[in-house]
């Protein structure tokens, strides 16, 4: 069956995430100056050991069913564990996670042939975005950002919807979106567990685009591997 629809990754795929993810600790940083700026008189330390407290014991549940909680979840937790109840039911929870997407934005550039790509395969074929992060507001506003939002049929980020890949039910609402079969989807992803086996399992075809080296990709081999999106829309023919 031929080609009709192609999903993207987003981080690592279509934009770059730069510094091997130093973006981390000065995120949390900021966001604790912001809670202490107003009105939550915790030092650093002790809120961030809330906050890994919380983001981790958030995941040790939601792993399991391949969920994603919310940002505002980790950092609503996190406020109620230090005392603050009240601050933790108010908008500063939000406020605060978009202090932390605001810096993590600072480390992320768009791939130079991420626009490229999409203007060939656009118009050809339906194209959307299924990408893992717990802040969908801040995949939006990269998109819109960068000017890839207007390429997109359907954009799922895993936190809207609390599914995280390689769960088959959020490749499978993105089919329903599409309206189309999982044998005339092809995904583009860097990751074997989410953007290869995730998608094959559902029955798509996959392009995986080789980033760095990961073991398990002789285990779970993908329809085809390519080094750059310039090589993305004569590899999608081929298929």
């Amino acid at each position: 069956m031929p080609i009709k629809a192609v999903l993207f990754d987003m981080f690592d795929t279509l934009m770059l995430i730069n510094k091997d993810h130093a973006f981390y600790s000065p995120a949390v940083k900021s966001m604790h100056q912001f809670l202490y700026d107003n009105g939550i008189p915790v030092t650093f330390a002790p809120f961030r050991d809330a906050y890994i407290k919380a983001r981790d014991q958030l995941y040790e549940d939601a792993d399991l069913k391949m969920e994603e909680p919310h940002f505002d979840m980790r950092v609503k937790n996190a406020l109620k564990s230090l005392g603050y109840v009240k601050e933790s039911e108010s908008s500063l929870v939000h406020d605060a996670t978009e202090v932390f997407c605001r810096e993590f934005m600072r480390y992320v550039s768009i791939d130079e042939a991420a626009a490229d790509a999409l203007e060939k395969l656009h118009g050809t074929y339906r194209l959307g975005l299924v990408s893992n992060f717990a802040i969908p507001e801040c995949v939006y506003k990269l998109l819109e950002q960068e000017q890839l939002d207007r390429f997109f049929d359907t954009i799922i980020v895993s936190a809207a919807v609390n599914k995280r890949k390689p769960n088959p039910d959020i490749f499978q609402l993105a089919l329903e979106r599409l309206g189309l079969t999982a044998t005339e989807t092809v995904f583009v992803g860097d990751t074997v567990d989410a953007d290869v086996m995730g998608p094959q399992r559902v029955g798509m075809k996959t392009v995986y685009i080789e980033r760095r080296p990961q073991k398990d990709l002789q285990h779970h081999n993908p329809d085809v591997t390519i080094k750059s999106l310039t090589e993305l829309s004569e590899a999608i023919q081929k298929l």
